[in-house]
């Protein structure tokens, strides 16, 4: 698995760079373009990442403006996580981009395969995220 994430990873770099975003951005992006103006609890939590590396990408992506964090209108302790313009624009060309990859590595297998295999994939994500939460707890 690790081997598929690292490849996968590399790939993605490959596809997102010319638009300025990494891969460690990506998922952050996912999840604002679904649901916009999230707080950075909320998005480790919605997004499945860890608190101490999504603060830094948060930095790198106000940065390059991809984000701007705004005042919580009921509690002055949050920012709101909200996408720029620039960021709204690239939503399709790296939804795009990460859609191809996956189908081109997805397409030695036939769709029963596919399936199978993302179903499997599924359930080991979610065994996972239960010995996660079982150790934090």
């Amino acid at each position: 698995m690790n081997h598929i994430a690292r490849q996968f990873a590399i790939l993605l770099n490959e596809g997102l760079n010319p638009l300025g975003v990494s891969p460690a951005q990506f998922p952050i992006l996912l999840t604002l373009w679904e649901q916009d103006g999230l707080s950075q609890n909320e998005l480790v939590e919605i997004a499945d990442l860890k608190q101490a590396t999504i603060a830094n990408t948060l930095a790198r992506m106000e940065r390059d403006g991809l984000i701007v964090r705004i005042p919580h209108p009921t509690d002055a302790r949050i920012r709101l996580i909200k996408l720029t313009n620039h960021a709204k624009d690239l939503q399709e060309k790296a939804t795009v981009i990460a859609q191809n990859i996956n189908q081109t590595a997805l397409s030695v297998l036939t769709d029963d395969e596919q399936e199978v295999f993302i179903r499997m994939m599924n359930k080991v994500v979610a065994q996972q995220k239960l010995m996660i939460k079982n150790k934090a707890g």
